[in-house]
């Protein structure tokens, strides 16, 4: 099977990777709000299409050039195995040569297999008004 990455295109993409989303299940739910079309839009993003199926995306930042940060990457329950992450990761290095690229990931296992370098970690800025 073929995997074919092009960069996403908002008419064309947006309904079908929402069920790829969905698919996910409650996980993945809060990417189902209408403010992540936005940040598809705003964003670096790649679709991944088997047989003119949509199989899986990366969505990543830019701060201005001096890195990439891959913030999703999601591939089709049925379609791991297949390469299709190796192939959207490799997509973004192939587009930015000279950038750094970083993941935000939980999912540290499949960026080990990919002989990714860990550094450092992640956390999340816990807002004054929302602490118990």
């Amino acid at each position: 099977m073929k995997v074919k990455i092009r960069k996403y295109n908002s008419a064309l993409d947006y309904e079908n990777l929402m069920k790829l989303v969905q698919s996910e299940g409650e996980e993945w739910s809060e990417y189902l709000n209408p403010i992540y079309r936005k940040a598809l839009d705003n964003s670096i993003t790649y679709i991944a299409l088997i047989e003119d199926e949509l199989c899986g995306y990366s969505r990543s930042l830019s701060d201005s050039g001096l890195f990439i940060w891959v913030i999703d990457l999601l591939v089709n329950k049925n379609r791991r195995g297949l390469s299709v992450g190796k192939k959207l990761m490799e997509c973004i290095t192939t587009d930015f040569p000279d950038i750094d690229v970083y993941v935000m990931s939980d999912v540290d296992p499949y960026y080990d297999k990919l002989g990714y370098e860990k550094e450092g970690s992640i956390f999340k800025v816990i807002r004054a008004n929302n602490k118990a």
